[in-house]
């Protein structure tokens, strides 16, 4: 049973622009991908099958929500920034190939929203009404489900380091760039791989590395007295 559809957001164009491209996979890489039973379920979303749709927004929502809370700390917002992401995955299904876990491809989408907003730094005037009728730029009704599962607590950085060491590390990491703060969201508190985190922000390896590499030792040095 599919849900209802509601949400009309509309986002920049603007990208996270990396400093190196990502290499061309290997063809194993792409079998093993394809293998992915959430790759298979979005390449049924790009022969609109909406309830393969509306399966991964109900198996990925709350982390993408998890996610964008790191970004915006607040949970009304995160929440209609993942309604964003997934009416972009919709949007982009008929372009929809697989060259990274599909996981990988959400949480590009969801940097991409999330850094977007940043920088924008004007959230409300960009929301419209979550109850008003949306399409997909071809006249069709976008199934953007209307409404994100509850869930824990939407910080990780509490789970990890506590409430109160939570608001300080926050902090700090609102002060990094922000290409070294994604790349430490990423790794570090959402615990993708470096090859993960990598194909997430269409970067290299040896550059995530570098980026959470900086990041961390920044917090490390501005928290040394809490630490």
């Amino acid at each position: 049973m599919r849900s209802a559809t509601a949400e009309a957001i509309s986002t920049s164009t603007s990208r996270f622009h990396p400093a190196v491209s990502a290499p061309m996979p290997d063809p194993a890489d792409v079998a093993s991908w394809r293998a992915d039973p959430d790759v298979q379920l979005m390449e049924k979303v790009r022969e609109e099958d909406l309830e393969a749709f509306d399966a991964l927004f109900r198996k990925y929502s709350g982390s993408v929500v998890k996610l964008a809370y790191q970004f915006v700390h607040s949970r009304e917002r995160a929440e209609e920034l993942a309604q964003t992401v997934f009416l972009q995955l919709y949007r982009a299904r008929h372009r929809y190939e697989a060259r990274a876990r599909f996981l990988t491809y959400l949480y590009r989408i969801t940097t991409n929203v999330c850094l977007n907003e940043l920088r924008r730094r004007e959230y409300s005037a960009m929301i419209e009404s979550l109850d008003a009728p949306t399409d997909d730029g071809n006249g069709n009704s976008v199934p953007t489900p209307s409404r994100i599962p509850d869930g824990l607590s939407p910080d990780p950085v509490e789970h990890l380091v506590g409430v109160e060491m939570a608001a300080e590390v926050r902090k700090v990491l609102e002060q990094l760039p922000l290409n070294q703060r994604a790349a430490f969201l990423l790794g570090r508190v959402d615990g993708l791989s470096y090859r993960d985190v990598a194909e997430s922000l269409q970067t290299s390896v040896s550059a995530v590395k570098s980026l959470i590499f900086r990041a961390t030792s920044t917090l490390r040095h501005e928290l040394q007295d809490l630490i």
